[in-house]
């Protein structure tokens, strides 16, 4: 069964019938402004608001972490954990067909709303692993934005994430790759004071997690390995600043920051933190050895197959 919302298509045929997770009644707040708010309002919206939420799903910010990226404009993408849409538009303004998948209904009717007007976004609810089955292996671009830390929910084998990226790759044209954000486990900011991304707990990731399996981020040195094991064999890492959900500026393995660059390191907008030294005094001395690369907050990285 297949609904439309504007110029939207929602594939239903493999949703469950009822959303398996969800953030509350603040989801019903975000529906609202995605039926009535114009797109180009969102920002005025999160200013007025105040509300962690709003400001995560509904910033422009959001959109740099792939505006950046060099497409060609013909690109058939894959969204893998498309939530409220907060890349989708603009992954559909700079690309040719945007295909997402989503288990949530009510954050797909989020997505859906807010990008009404746009002719080539199809959404496809369900559980991914019953979803991807059913789609092309074609795609010159999968995307896991904020999505790869969770491997092990939308796969249930043994090594959800070796086999998640190799459910990605299987499903790239040739010559095409997939493109992961995520933080970084050994990211700085963690061992200055904020807490983890996903567990709110203090030096959860760099602690190795304690055992539990729900949500897990990489090193980049574990990455790599897990790329490997995938079957890919080439990738490129790039560094978002401060980090990958409001990006202010991309850093590659070409381009490195500079000593004095990275000064915008005390934005800890869901929760509160410590602060036990000065981010941009040690940004200025891992600049100058060398290793920022190691110590960024989060990774953007393009990954591939040669052949």
């Amino acid at each position: 069964m297949t609904e439309t919302i504007g110029n939207v298509k929602l594939v239903t045929d493999l949703w469950p019938g009822t959303d398996l997770y969800s953030d509350g009644e603040i989801e019903d707040e975000l529906l609202r402004i995605a039926k009535t708010v114009p797109p180009e309002k969102f920002d005025d919206v999160v200013a007025e608001s105040g509300s962690w939420p709003v400001m995560y799903h509904f910033s422009s910010i959001r959109g740099n972490i792939i505006s950046w990226y060099p497409f060609r404009g013909d690109e058939k993408v894959l969204e893998i954990g498309s939530g409220c849409g907060a890349v989708t538009g603009e992954i559909a303004s700079r690309c040719a067909e945007v295909t997402c998948v989503e288990l949530s209904k009510k954050r797909s009717l989020v997505n859906a709303n807010r990008n009404r007007e746009k002719e080539n976004i199809t959404i496809h609810l369900g559980n991914f692993e019953d979803v991807e089955k059913t789609l092309p292996t074609d795609y010159d671009i999968v995307t896991l934005i904020g999505v790869f830390e969770y491997g092990s929910g939308y796969l249930s084998t043994k090594t959800p994430y070796r086999d998640f990226l190799r459910t990605a790759l299987a499903h790239l044209a040739p010559g095409g790759k997939v493109l992961i954000a995520i933080e970084n486990r050994f990211g700085l900011k963690y061992f200055a004071g904020c807490t983890e991304d996903h567990t709110g707990g203090f030096f959860d990731g760099i602690e190795g997690y304690g055992g539990q399996n729900r949500v897990h981020t990489f090193t980049r040195p574990e990455l790599e390995k897990i790329f490997g094991e995938a079957g890919a064999d080439t990738w490129e890492f790039y560094y978002p600043y401060p980090d990958y959900k409001f990006p202010m500026a991309v850093y590659s393995d070409r381009w490195l920051p500079k000593a004095g660059e990275l000064k915008d390191n005390l934005a800890n907008f869901d929760r509160m933190r410590v602060q036990l030294f000065h981010e941009d005094k040690v940004y200025d001395s891992m600049a100058e050895s060398g290793l920022f690369p190691i110590f960024s907050n989060s990774f953007f990285i393009e990954v591939g197959r040669s052949g």
